[in-house]
């Protein structure tokens, strides 16, 4: 285990989604990436759903851009720091009208790196700050 590669993985990751490579997603996550986070309300809970997720989000918060503050390996996990910005642009699951505001908030990503590639990933961010920087309704329990 190199965590000096592996945090150089996920910063490429982080680049990667800030220049709009989605199909180069590959080159980063494992193609049964299992992503913890949900980024997509409804999204479905089955390894590799995490490339249509983040497509979504993307095409929905542009532009986006995430700052990485920091980064911290040990074995195979990569914990990364991040401020992360954009606007709502464009539909979104859980805005389906853009509301044109922007946003900016901090994100704490935990990463488990093996063969080379992303297998999991797990997220903690100021979802309260988007949503009242954006303008979203706060999701209601069904």
């Amino acid at each position: 285990m190199d965590t000096r590669r592996n945090k150089q993985l996920v910063g490429d990751f982080f680049t990667a989604l800030n220049e709009g490579r989605l199909e180069e997603l590959g080159d980063y996550l494992a193609a049964d990436v299992v992503d913890h986070n949900k980024v997509v309300h409804g999204e479905p809970d089955e390894p590799g759903a995490a490339f249509a997720a983040i497509a979504v989000q993307l095409e929905a918060l542009k532009p986006y851009h995430a700052t990485v503050e920091e980064l911290i390996a040990e074995g195979e996990k990569v914990v990364a720091r991040i401020t992360q910005s954009g606007t709502s642009s464009g539909a979104h699951p859980r805005m389906p009208v853009p509301t044109g505001r922007a946003f900016e908030n901090e994100a704490i990503f935990i990463f488990t790196v093996a063969g080379g590639l992303i297998q999991e990933m797990r997220c903690v961010s100021d979802r309260l700050g988007l949503f009242l920087q954006l303008g979203w309704d706060w999701p209601t329990a069904d």
